[in-house]
């Protein structure tokens, strides 16, 4: 039987022992793209405490491995961060970081490299108290996702292979265990014109004036979106506007809208992408309505093309996993854990989105300090998270693998 008040007192001895990894970690930069210094020296830590194995896969994710038991289960975080924004905004420098008794600050720490730190050190409770069970447990570390939230996770599952039976993110969830997310898309319209000369526009054919009652026509559409009583409402915002013309003293032959559509249960891409092109003025336009494609190479210089479509995603609250984490919750911290969602877009999107791979949510940080200035996150969290890590591959397959559905299950 597992002894949760051991495993909590093991994560509070680690507490500065974490706190200084993740430090280590902000102060590397590793905006999307960039990650190999920071991938480095994660895989030197999960050496150093004691995993079983390391590597780094040819996109440059980071799988640490812990055990060889039957039941695969994995942990995720991403450790890409975007960039730092006007600095002037800054009251500490964003990668040396700042520190007191209670938090940590620094380009990443909440979103998301504080869950990387807990997921290692979670690793090394597992190896010191011998919780070692019938399971592999894979610690991911994954690079991309905020230029394309779910990428990394469609390249290990469909190229590394690697299924596990569920994934925790690790993504910042205030203290709660999140279950879903809205989904989201990336979404174009685009007019064609005729250029002339600016003094004799009616010798040519605007393209930005045909983009202008689409425009409001989307703004219409926004608060009639569907909605559902958990996730809320699909919205959607015109994000971006682009032309081409010949000059400033010339009509427009080209203009080109970004649309960011988040899209809630019983909304997909078909279904946003013919609510746009069905709008009386985007048939009137003649415009082409169709979705952005993600082609940038990773660090290691691997191109893995992806529509820019991320699917919503729900478990639901008497699923095996998230009683799992439920009840791991209650046992270390004897007392209920509050279940919620997501505002913003995770790595679900690819896990069980699109594969269909059960996914959870539990991770230090909160979602307010993604992509501000003076980001932080908080150690008595990390510790939180660190022991939660640590025992929930064992309670699972204590308590509760044998419920899960044949299909998911990855007996290895």
């Amino acid at each position: 039987m597992l002894d949760f008040k051991k495993i909590a007192g093991a994560a509070k001895k680690y507490e500065p022992d974490i706190t200084k990894f993740l430090r280590d970690i902000i102060a590397i930069p590793s905006e999307s793209c960039d990650e190999k210094r920071v991938v480095l020296r994660i895989e030197e830590e999960m050496k150093r405490v004691g995993f079983d194995r390391t590597e780094i896969d040819p996109m440059g994710n980071i799988l640490g491995y812990i055990g060889h038991g039957r039941h695969l289960v994995a942990m995720d975080a991403h450790i890409d961060t975007v960039g730092v924004g006007n600095r002037d905004n800054w009251k500490f420098d964003p990668y040396e970081g700042m520190e007191d008794a209670e938090r940590i600050g620094g380009r990443g720490g909440s979103d998301q490299k504080g869950g990387m730190a807990s997921m290692v050190y979670a690793g090394k409770i597992i190896k010191d108290l011998g919780l070692d069970d019938d399971y592999t447990l894979v610690v991911v570390g994954t690079v991309q996702e905020e230029d394309c939230d779910g990428l990394c996770w469609q390249y290990i599952i469909n190229e590394d292979k690697l299924r596990p039976e569920f994934v925790v993110s690790t993504e910042p969830t205030d203290g709660g265990i999140y279950r879903g997310q809205r989904g989201r898309m990336e979404i174009y319209v685009s007019t064609s014109g005729v250029s002339c000369h600016g003094s004799a526009p009616e010798r040519g054919d605007n393209a930005i004036y045909k983009i202008a009652p689409i425009l409001t026509e989307l703004r219409a559409l926004h608060p009639n979106l569907k909605d559902d009583v958990f996730l809320g409402k699909g919205s959607l915002t015109v994000s971006e506007i682009f032309f081409t013309s010949p000059s400033r003293c010339a009509v427009a032959d080209s203009c080109k809208i970004s649309i960011d559509r988040r899209l809630t249960r019983g909304e997909d891409a078909d279904y946003a992408l013919n609510q746009i092109r069905n709008l009386p003025s985007v048939q009137a336009a003649g415009a082409e309505v169709g979705m952005y494609k993600y082609e940038r190479p990773s660090f290691t210089g691997l191109v893995y093309p992806t529509d820019c479509y991320f699917p919503t995603w729900i478990i639901e609250e008497d699923h095996p996993v998230c009683e799992t984490l439920m009840d791991t919750y209650r046992s270390i911290f004897g007392k209920r854990a509050r279940l919620d969602k997501w505002t913003f877009s995770t790595n679900g999107v690819a896990i069980m989105g699109m594969h269909g791979i059960p996914c959870i949510g539990f991770g230090p940080g909160h979602e307010n300090q993604a992509h501000a200035p003076n980001e932080c996150t908080w150690k008595n969290e990390l510790v939180d998270c660190a022991a939660m890590y640590a025992a929930i591959p064992s309670v699972y397959v204590e308590k509760y693998a044998d419920k899960m559905p044949e299909h998911t299950k990855n007996l290895i």
